[in-house]
């Protein structure tokens, strides 16, 4: 069973600023996005939950690069909320 990926306006204008200046992670973050769709528990992603802010998440695109979501698991729907580097999502 897949998870929906749900993008809020928001979230689109910031990785669409990001991908417009470092166009070159394009391939890592959609391959990213469908690992998550998959297996938001793969363990390339890294998924961790942010204790100080409550039911938001975290995965890596690589070893720079995040994107902070809310995970929810009973509706089997991902909401991305930030995505960027480690300062910047954090």
């Amino acid at each position: 069973m897949t998870y929906k990926i749900a993008f809020t306006e928001r979230y689109t204008r910031i990785a669409a600023r990001f991908m417009q200046r470092h166009p070159d992670m394009a391939r890592a973050y959609v391959k990213t996005l469908a690992l998550l769709e998959v297996n938001p528990q793969h363990p390339s992603l890294r998924l961790h939950s942010l204790g100080r802010l409550a039911g938001v998440h975290s995965v890596s695109i690589n070893l720079s690069y995040r994107i902070t979501l809310h995970l929810l698991i009973t509706e089997r729907e991902i909401v991305p909320l930030n995505f960027g580097d480690h300062d910047a999502v954090y």
